[in-house]
């Protein structure tokens, strides 16, 4: 017993760099399943649009449908390349998706924290919910007269549709957040002696974040539309929207799928960003593959 020495466990993986108790070939091991995990990811989605848009120019060659109303998959993106090529598309889409962002960021500036204080207020519940759910239940496009007498044709108007399209999903779905948090954590948390603030910064917003990232995910595909409405019936002459309506004008289908699918890749980027950041903000939401 006189010749052997002990060390604290994990003293040798936490000189090394590692965290204790988990070995190195561990870690190793782990991270080349993450990145497996990715690659197969991207492969299966490279497949699937690669069958997809196959499949469609299959379909459009034999012409099951009428061409007019269903073009060749190459011919839409043909169409795409030109119009980035000749300068149509880009300096719209720039328009579009530059209002997009800019009235998401003023919807969440506003969506959550009214949404959390209603949340933990009752009283701010019961004077802004009637309001709010008005909103919520008040189709967009029956705004775009009123707007467009208030504002005028122009970039105003688009901004202010999109941000009255999200930001009340974003503000339900934060104060609904808060409704949701288990009471017995907040007694525990009262018991341990933890401030209103603390308990809101180590309990409520924690649980409350998925909440979040779901309000802003659904104020994405709302802002989305209402950044269509605008553009479609604001006739300033600018955005996606407006290249939508000049195609179908002149029954140019090829374009109007090349707009459709931009528009398809602008929302689910934005929703897989907004993942990303759940995932990084709040890892103990991963849900477990099988």
């Amino acid at each position: 017993m006189s010749g052997t020495t002990t060390t604290a466990p994990g003293a040798n993986s936490s000189e090394r760099g590692q965290k204790p108790g988990i070995s190195k070939a561990a870690q190793t091991e782990a991270i080349k399943v993450s990145r497996l995990a990715s690659l197969k990811s991207t492969a299966i989605t490279v497949v699937n649009l690669a069958a997809f848009f196959t499949l469609w120019e299959l379909v459009a060659r034999a012409e099951l449908l009428n061409p007019l109303f269903f073009p060749q998959a190459s011919d839409i993106f043909s169409a795409m390349w030109t119009g980035f090529a000749d300068g149509t598309i880009g300096p719209q889409l720039w328009h579009s998706l530059s209002n997009l962002l800019i009235g998401l960021v003023v919807s969440a500036l506003i969506g959550i924290p009214v949404g959390l204080l209603m949340g933990a207020s009752r009283t701010a519940d019961l004077v802004l919910s009637p309001y709010v759910w008005a909103m919520v239940s008040l189709p967009r496009v029956a705004l775009i007269p009123l707007l467009i007498l208030i504002l005028g044709f122009g970039n105003s108007m688009q901004l202010t549709i999109i941000i009255l399209s999200a930001v009340f999903p974003i503000m339900v779905n934060c104060m609904a957040g808060v409704k949701t948090v288990d009471p017995s954590l907040i007694r525990a948390g009262k018991v341990l002696g933890a401030s209103r603030v603390q308990l809101y910064r180590k309990i409520v917003l924690p649980f409350t974040l998925p909440f979040v990232i779901s309000g802003i995910n659904q104020g994405i595909a709302r802002g989305l539309v209402g950044m269509l409405i605008g553009e479609l019936l604001g006739g300033s002459g600018e955005g996606l929207g407006f290249l939508l309506n000049r195609a179908g004008d002149n029954f140019d289908s090829a374009t109007m799928y090349a707009i459709l699918i931009i528009l398809a890749v602008m929302s689910v980027g934005l929703v897989q960003s907004m993942n990303v950041l759940e995932r990084r903000a709040a890892p103990w939401r991963a849900t477990p593959r099988v």
